[in-house]
């Protein structure tokens, strides 16, 4: 049985900005702009996603919908979706570096991976764009990857498996089964078992979980429990193979597909 040769990582709230909210506050303010505010809940909900589908999600829920037609007396239309997405860029470009941290372990743990001789590939719901900002800051804290793919010049992104496909192929990695994909979105696992992969969800740090590491560290522990508990159950309803509590957990993880493919 094939070994794994390869991970592959998402960006925002699994390798870099924990909690995942530099989206999330370019979202809520671009809405508001409109006269059509959405709630940090609903913009959670379609994280991963390419940011202009997302943009068309939010649109689609119906009291966006209703507050747009109030204030324009007419229906949304794709030049609107444009627009937003104009705006959600404007905003996001604003803040994009302070939030390309890495998450505490994320370096050290692709560090020690890499030595193994894993390649590190990476996915993400940004645009290339968006990433030039996001890479040469995430570098400069000490966390490089081998290749990162955005959905710019592929049919589409998120859940399809396009971008780890390409991911591949870059890396001349030839079997998804060698792969583990590595998300903190229900839209990064759905990509991995698109992709054949082993697909692997991260808790801590998560879009899913949605807190800050000071609430993290701050709240009572079984209040966190409960609420991890929650985030692992979704991801396993997505289809994840495994789910991790944090970054750190995952070279075990691998030693331990290995060992169960090895016969």
């Amino acid at each position: 049985m094939k070994k794994i040769e390869c991970i592959i990582m998402d960006w925002a709230g699994t390798a870099v900005d924990y909690g995942c909210f530099a989206p999330v506050a370019a979202f809520v303010e671009s809405f508001k702009s409109i006269g059509a505010p959405v709630t940090v809940a609903e913009t959670r909900a379609h994280m991963g996603l390419t940011k202009i589908e997302e943009v068309r999600a939010l649109f689609a829920v119906d009291h966006v919908q209703a507050d747009f037609r109030a204030k324009y007396g007419r229906e949304y239309g794709e030049e609107d979706v444009w627009e937003v997405y104009r705006m959600f860029q404007e905003n996001l470009f604003a803040t994009l570096e302070e939030y390309s941290v890495p998450i505490p372990g994320v370096v050290g743990t692709i560090d020690a991976l890499r030595k193994g001789g894993i390649k590190v590939g990476s996915t993400t719901g940004y645009t290339r764009g968006m990433m030039d900002v996001v890479i040469p800051a995430a570098v400069r804290h000490g966390y490089v990857v081998d290749n990162c793919e955005t959905s710019d010049c592929l049919p589409c992104g998120r859940p399809q498996p396009y971008m780890i496909y390409q991911n591949m192929c870059r890396m001349d990695i030839r079997s998804p089964k060698s792969v583990v994909k590595v998300g903190d979105t229900i839209s990064d696992i759905k990509e991995g078992v698109n992709a054949g992969t082993w697909s692997v969800g991260v808790i801590l740090g998560s879009n899913e979980l949605a807190l800050t590491l000071q609430e993290v560290e701050a709240m009572p522990a079984g209040e966190l429990k409960a609420r991890m508990r929650d985030v692992r159950y979704r991801m396993y309803a997505a289809g994840a193979h495994y789910v991790i509590d944090d970054i750190t957990e995952l070279p075990r993880l691998i030693g331990c597909i290995n060992q169960a493919n090895s016969y």
